[in-house]
C-alpha cells in the first residue's frame, strides 16, 4: 500500500544562504536521531557547473521497542542515502534519498527541491515528498507504516524548525 508526505514550503532567505544551511544542517544538537552525514563522493560537471554530491546519513533506530521484537527490525542504526544536484547558475538544488537499511522490507524514497522564488528572487522555495511502504512484514506493514507516517510528518517539521534557526544564526 504505502503512504505518502507532501510540504511545500518558502524560506524568506536567498537561495545561497538556504542551500548552506542545509548542507550543514545535520547532524546538530536539534536533532537527536541524526548522529552522522558522510558527504562520499562530490564532483562538479565543468560544462554546466552542477555540483553532484552523494551522502551517507546515519540515523539512530526509532521503531518503538515493542516493535524490534521482530528481529529484522532490531538494528541500533538505519543508513540514508541521499544524492543532490546544485546548479548555482539556475539557483535551483533537487535532491532524492533512500534508505540503504531493509531494502527487502520496506521502501524508503525523497525527493526534494530547492529553488528560487518565484514570488521574490531574494526567498527559496522548498517541494519535499516522500513515500514509504512496507513490505514483507505481514500483518505489521499497516503499523509500521503508519508509525512511519507519523514519523515523516514529526521530522519534516523538525527539519524545519531547524532550517529556519540556521537561518535565523546565519542572518542574525
Amino acid at each position: 500500500m504505502g503512504v505518502t508526505v507532501e510540504v511545500h514550503r518558502v524560506y524568506r532567505y536567498p537561495f545561497e544562504q538556504v542551500v548552506a544551511s542545509y548542507l550543514r544542517k545535520y547532524p546538530s544538537p536539534m536533532e537527536k536521531h541524526v548522529t552522522a552525514v558522510e558527504t562520499v563522493e562530490e564532483k562538479t560537471d565543468l560544462s554546466t557547473g552542477i555540483i553532484y554530491r552523494r551522502r551517507i546519513a546515519t540515523c539512530q533506530n526509532v521503531i518503538p521497542e515493542i516493535l524490534r521484537k521482530v528481529s529484522v527490525l532490531k538494528v541500533s542504526d538505519i543508513y540514508l542515502e541521499e544524492e543532490s544536484w546544485l546548479n548555482m547558475r539556475k539557483r535551483n538544488m533537487s535532491m532524492k534519498t533512500h534508505c540503504l537499511t531493509w531494502t527487502q522490507y520496506a521502501s524508503l524514497s525523497e525527493e526534494s527541491v530547492f529553488r528560487e522564488s518565484l514570488e521574490n528572487p531574494n526567498w527559496t522555495d522548498f517541494t519535499q515528498k516522500g513515500r514509504i511502504s512496507v513490505t514483507g512484514a505481514g500483518l505489521l506493514n499497516c503499523v509500521l507504516e503508519a508509525f512511519a507516517q507519523s514519523f515523516l510528518k514529526q521530522g519534516v517539521k523538525k527539519g524545519i524548525k531547524i532550517m529556519e534557526t540556521l537561518l535565523q544564526e546565519q542572518c542574525g
